[in-house]
């Protein structure tokens, strides 16, 4: 009797440790989940492993491929698309209802981060301060239900997107996006925020289209391309 809340509790912590490295990027797609080498990294049996699998194939997060078995999933162009339409919705929504609960210590974290992202010259870490933003914003909504799906939505195209879109817009667009976002805050002007914000997420679904459209067209035959999409699905 006491093994049984101890599996469930083992196949959670893996869960949880797999899917915040897939969201991470730590797992590329295409990197296969073994359960043998899973159950020996987490000193358990392959019974947790294989529930942590299913919940992460549910998910969307992982895919079974013939003779590769379970492996980091990819996502199309049209299914990132949909989910940035998605976000668009849900931080929108609780922009609107998080501007008028600010105060002056919300504000003060969100100048913090975007200093460091300012400062920052990686890639990675832009990614990471770009999350951390979009959830400050979204954070003082006091809706944990609407914040876990914010983040469960930010994470999952950040890790397909944000490296290319860094690349070809830099971050000074998406910086000045953020700032002007702050200053509209500052003001208690949520449907300036609202509409920033939007636009702000809009911008980054066409350049992601017109990057598409380039690699299509062979436009970018000496560039790496948009690794983390599954081409398979496009």
């Amino acid at each position: 009797m006491p093994r049984q809340p101890a599996s469930k509790a083992l196949h959670h912590q893996i869960h949880e440790q797999l899917r915040a490295e897939i969201l991470r990027g730590d797992l590329p797609v295409g990197t296969p989940l073994r359960q043998d080498a899973l159950a020996e990294r987490f000193d358990a049996s392959r019974i947790p492993v294989r529930e942590a699998l299913r919940q992460l194939e549910a998910e969307g997060l992982i895919v079974h491929r013939l003779n590769k078995g379970a492996v980091v999933a990819g996502m199309s162009v049209a299914e990132i698309c949909e989910i940035l339409d998605i976000r668009v919705v849900l931080e929108c929504y609780a922009a609107r209802l998080a501007v008028p609960n600010m105060v002056e210590r919300d504000f003060e974290a969100m100048e913090k981060i975007l200093d460091a992202y300012s400062a920052s010259d990686s890639l990675t870490e832009w990614a990471e301060y770009n999350r951390r933003f979009h959830l400050a914003l979204s954070a003082p909504a006091n809706n944990r239900r609407l914040r876990r799906l914010i983040e469960e939505f930010c994470l999952n195209t950040d890790r397909y997107t944000h490296v290319e879109m860094s690349k070809a817009t830099g971050k000074e667009g998406p910086q000045a996006d953020h700032y002007r976002m702050l200053e509209a805050a500052r003001r208690r002007d949520a449907d300036s925020v609202v509409a920033l914000l939007e636009e702000h997420i809009l911008e980054t679904k066409r350049e992601l289209l017109a990057v598409a459209r380039a690699q299509e067209d062979g436009e970018l035959h000496d560039h790496p391309g948009l690794p983390l999409l599954d081409q398979a699905s496009r």
